[in-house]
């Protein structure tokens, strides 16, 4: 990479303050150098512990409050309300939403976003609510998520549009979809071609509540279907440029889907900077964004838009932070590259550890074949002992955690990554808990983020309720639009290790994973970890982590600190029998069983109690209830009674107001 970061000239700003100044032009890869340099360690920095003196803040955690297969019952909104109690005791701080706008259809996600200004309050695209609730409904999780001290992080997707109103005449020319720099040779030559776009927005149900501005084509850079020639392909609108300083991937990544947002034109931009604003009215206790598929619109923009939110929308304090917590996503694998961006925003926001996440799936998928390390030998079947591809020690190789873990967000799983995505990222099933130690119970490894399917279950690449952008195409009516298709319970799939296992891990990064931080990352397949503990954090009481991706079982002789002398640690997992007693000198020999992770703690710590005989509900959907309501159905005279409010009830009732509208349709 080149020695710094150049973008363009920027664009008049639509704040009231001007915006910093960006340097000189370029394109996203002349990245400035980094101010430090990451440590040459594969592993996180040293933990350096708070001073014994003062009491160190508990520790954060996010959850991802979705998966991709949810049901689109329109309840989910009420769903995460009730589990706001349980989320908070098992640690969390931070929930992070679906995008709650009005999408392309009432089944959609919301990543096919049609309307920032609808949260589920106007009759638009089928239904007034969205696929997750309504608008009344998510101002009441906002608000309860702030009671127990969660706060609500919103899914902002502000690069493409969906499901226009309707189409116009537009010039534009197709461009190569690998490298979108190049027009294809039909079209390099002679004038554009006049497409047929959908680019026009009305927003009829809406009628210019929260705001005026109604798009049309000149307010976007290209998109990838023309009504006339009934052709999908990449056209990029004749006198617009891709933005230059956006990722280098296909040539030039600014489009990605629908009809890709023109984040220079100064309407767009005054607008979107009005809509963090007037969504901060909307959920006054929101607690921060999530920012989507920043790879594709201008760092520029990104940068102001940061600038526009510190000073106008969520201020801190005359002398402290803002208030808002930002995240990115930026998919890439390189983290230098990801250091170099936070580095340009100033810090202000965080991005996921992508490459964290590529090691974990690499390291577990090869560990599926490992040989025996009872015969490590060339004849046996197998990756052999000490291969790279499984070495445990790898694990934190090129992490954004090295470079950046105070703006570094570790997942292992999410909606992209899990299976029948386009990022899908497998990770074998006994890896998972693995996984999940290390980010949950490591100091310096970033905010770590658990997913919902690893907590409550997914429905799967089974489930047929909500359809891919693939099968999206902007002239959909109510006539063609997609089927209701609601999930049977027996295409759920329960969460790893029965919802029991993640529960805990999260209850001890909550109670115990505090203090210094001694590593034993000295053999390829068993390592291990331990944390002292802190005064002010349950006593003082630690944790020990030991781990292993082979098939024999392994112990490891680790340092828990001479203050735990003395003291019988056991499994909290209970994956390993048995108690480890540490000397005098504060050393312990901790056992692990092949292909599991152990977490031990002592027997008499602080919380432990509670922790041991914690179990999570992990029925929220409510399956467990309505098969006991059927049986005691079963047994009695069949009478016509209401049903519960639940997300089957609201499946029925959607169907029967989609065959209601379609109804003498031709």
């Amino acid at each position: 990479m080149s020695a710094f970061l150049g973008l363009p000239p920027q664009h008049p700003s639509p704040t009231l303050e001007p915006p910093p100044p960006y340097g000189l032009g370029g394109t996203s890869s002349r990245l400035r150098p980094l101010r430090h340099r990451r440590p040459a360690s594969s592993l996180p920095a040293a933990y350096t512990p708070y001073p014994s003196d003062l009491p160190c803040p508990p520790n954060r955690t996010m959850v991802q409050g979705f998966e991709w297969y949810c049901p689109p019952d329109f309840q989910h909104w009420r769903r995460l309300t009730r589990i706001i109690p349980t989320l908070a005791h098992l640690g969390i701080t931070q929930i992070w939403i679906p995008p709650a706008c009005k999408a392309s259809w009432k089944t959609g996600n919301g990543y096919d976003i049609y309307d920032l200004y609808d949260l589920g309050e106007f009759d638009q695209k089928g239904s007034r609510k969205t696929k997750w609730g309504g608008k009344e409904e998510l101002q009441q999780l906002v608000a309860i998520g702030a009671q127990y001290g969660v706060s609500v992080l919103f899914d902002a997707v502000l690069n493409h549009k969906a499901a226009a109103d309707f189409a116009e005449p537009v010039l534009a020319r197709r461009v190569d979809p690998h490298d979108r720099r190049v027009v294809l040779d039909s079209d390099s030559e002679g004038p554009p071609s006049e497409i047929e776009a959908w680019t026009g927005y009305d927003f009829p149900g809406r009628r210019g509540m929260y705001s005026p501005l109604r798009w049309s084509a000149r307010h976007f850079k290209g998109i990838d279907y023309d009504g006339r020639s009934k052709e999908k392909a990449i056209w990029k609108f004749e006198g617009k440029e891709w933005a230059e300083d956006v990722d280098e991937e296909n040539g030039n990544y600014d489009y990605l889907m629908f009809a890709d947002i023109d984040h220079g034109h100064p309407e767009v931009r005054r607008d979107l900077f009005h809509w963090t604003w007037w969504l901060k009215t909307q959920l006054p206790q929101l607690g921060g964004l999530r920012l989507d598929a920043i790879k594709h619109y201008s760092f520029a923009f990104v940068r102001e838009l940061l600038g526009h939110i510190d000073r106008h929308v969520a201020p801190g304090p005359p002398g402290s932070p803002a208030t808002w917590f930002i995240v990115g996503e930026y998919w890439r694998e390189d983290s230098e590259f990801l250091a170099r961006y936070i580095e340009y925003m100033h810090h202000r926001l965080s991005l996921f550890d992508v490459q964290l996440v590529s090691n974990f799936s690499r390291i577990s998928q090869a560990s599926e074949h490992l040989q025996s390390c009872a015969s490590p030998s060339s004849s046996s079947p197998g990756l052999p002992y000490g291969s790279p591809d499984t070495d445990l020690r790898l694990i934190f190789t090129d992490t954004l955690s090295l470079w950046k873990p105070h703006n570094t967000v570790s997942f292992v799983t999410n909606h992209d990554t899990q299976p029948g995505q386009s990022l899908e990222t497998p990770i074998t099933p006994f890896f998972t808990p693995l996984a999940y130690s290390l980010i949950l119970l490591r100091a310096n490894a970033g905010l770590p983020c658990v997913f919902w399917s690893d907590l409550y279950g997914s429905f799967g690449v089974t489930s047929t309720c909500t359809p891919s952008s693939e099968d999206y195409s902007p002239e959909l009516g109510l006539d063609d639009a997609p089927q209701l298709h609601f999930p049977d319970p027996q295409h759920w799939k329960p969460p790893i290790c029965g919802g029991q296992v993640l529960p805990k891990l999260m209850l001890a990064r909550r109670l115990w994973a505090y203090g210094t931080q001694h590593d034993y990352f000295d053999h390829p397949h068993c390592v291990g970890f331990t944390r002292s503990g802190h005064y002010s954090q349950s006593g003082g009481a630690g944790v020990a982590c030991v781990m292993a991706n082979w098939w024999e079982h392994a112990s490891k002789r680790m340092y828990v600190g001479v203050e735990h002398a003395g003291e019988c640690w056991t499994d909290l997992l209970k994956f390993c029998p048995g108690e480890v007693v540490i000397d005098e000198q504060g050393w312990g020999v901790f056992p692990v069983a092949a292909r599991s992770v152990a977490v031990w703690v002592s027997r008499d710590a602080e919380g432990r109690e509670g922790v041991d005989a914690f179990e999570l509900d992990t029925d929220v959907y409510g399956f467990n209830k309505r098969q006991q309501e059927h049986v005691y159905e079963s047994q009695r005279a069949p009478a016509v009674e209401d049903e519960p409010e639940d997300w089957m009830v609201a499946a029925r009732g959607a169907a029967a107001e989609y065959l209601a509208m379609t109804a003498g349709s031709d």
